[in-house]
C-alpha cells in the first residue's frame, strides 16, 4: 500500500501524525477494493516524492479505520484532504489531477 514516502495513518497514529503535525499533511482516504483509489495511488506516490521534506503524505484505509472515516464524514472514496495545523484546508473528491493536488500542497506549504 504505502510507498517509500507515503505513510499509513491509523486510529493509533492519526492525531500525532496528522492533527499535531508541524507542517501540511495530505491524507488520502482509500480502500483496497476501490478502483479509482488504485488509479489515484501513483499520483499520491509521486506527490509524496515531489514534496518529501516539505509535506507529510499518507493514506487512511477506510475499511480498517472506520472511526476516522466517520469523523471526517467520508461518504465517497477516494477523498483527499490537506490538513494544516490540524484543520482541513483543502478537500478533493474522486480522481483528482496531480496539478490540482500539487497546487493545494504548494499553497499549504507556503
Amino acid at each position: 500500500m504505502a510507498s517509500e514516502h507515503v505513510l499509513e495513518f491509523t486510529g493509533e497514529n492519526f492525531e500525532a501524525e496528522v492533527l499535531k503535525a508541524e507542517g501540511p499533511v495530505l491524507v488520502d482516504f482509500w480502500a483496497e477494493w476501490c478502483m479509482p483509489c488504485r488509479m489515484l495511488a501513483p499520483t499520491i506516490d509521486q506527490l509524496a516524492a515531489d514534496f518529501a521534506g516539505k509535506v507529510k503524505v499518507g493514506k487512511v484505509d477506510t475499511d480498517a479505520n472506520r472511526e476516522i472515516a466517520e469523523r471526517y464524514q467520508i461518504s465517497a472514496i477516494p477523498t483527499v484532504m490537506v490538513f494544516v495545523g490540524g484543520e482541513i484546508k483543502h478537500k478533493f473528491y474522486g480522481l483528482t489531477s496531480k496539478e490540482d493536488l500539487a497546487g493545494a500542497l504548494n499553497e499549504a506549504a507556503g
